[in-house]
């Protein structure tokens, strides 16, 4: 995966083999706070949405390296100590050994992290998400890795797959997933999605709302 400041990302992985990766309710509220301590310091969290055996994450790019900082964290499902990341800039010193760390880095850090405390949870072993975690740019940005190219005075969007073309369509295909699973029957009954923050059933602690009306996502 490679990302650029300014970029809307949509990123999703799934369960190797399609298998459940999210087992209990503390399984999702425990990768929601990976999110929120390996992603959101790299930008705005824009729409996500867990399943079952997979999930989905929009993110708008702010930062595309940061600095880590070990800290404790306390979660049912956890296996080891977190990280509290902070943005890299070039007036920024590094201390020790301490490294800038790339955003795609850190979603691997995180996938990792918590396949181990499930697998410890669970008295399972092996990996548990694929092992490609895909992004596709949803924006047109100066930089080698858009997605989008000019053609006859027109912009598209280089992507074979219709619900990725646009933000707002993928904004509106990341939340309609518990519904197109007949999980449930409205999409603000499905606790482990933006939806109910974005609408304001709950306080958010992860979407960054005001972002999102911003960009002119309408939820």
């Amino acid at each position: 995966m490679y990302f650029e400041p300014g970029g809307i990302y949509h990123i999703y992985n799934q369960g190797n083999n399609r298998q459940q990766i999210f087992f209990e309710r503390e399984n999702y509220l425990f990768f929601v706070r990976k999110i929120k301590d390996y992603v959101t310091p790299y930008g705005n969290i824009l729409a996500w949405c867990l399943m079952p055996n997979h999930f989905h994450l929009m993110l708008e790019v702010i930062n595309v390296e940061i600095i880590p900082i070990s800290v404790n964290s306390v979660g049912v499902t956890k296996s080891r100590p977190d990280t509290e990341i902070l943005p890299s800039n070039p007036d920024t010193k590094i201390l020790g050994s301490q490294k800038p760390r790339p955003l795609n880095n850190s979603i691997g850090i995180m996938l990792r992290s918590y396949t181990r405390a499930v697998n410890n949870q669970e008295n399972r072993s092996g990996n548990l998400f694929r092992e490609e975690t895909k992004s596709i740019c949803l924006n047109e940005i100066n930089g080698i890795a858009s997605n989008w190219f000019t053609m006859f005075g027109a912009t598209f969007l280089n992507v074979q797959i219709p619900e990725y073309q646009y933000p707002q369509v993928c904004f509106d295909y990341i939340h309609a997933n518990p519904i197109k699973s007949k999980l449930v029957e409205k999409i603000e009954d499905w606790e482990f999605s933006s939806f109910p923050d974005l609408k304001g059933f709950r306080e958010s602690n992860l979407a960054n709302v005001k972002r999102v009306k911003e960009l002119g996502l309408i939820v």
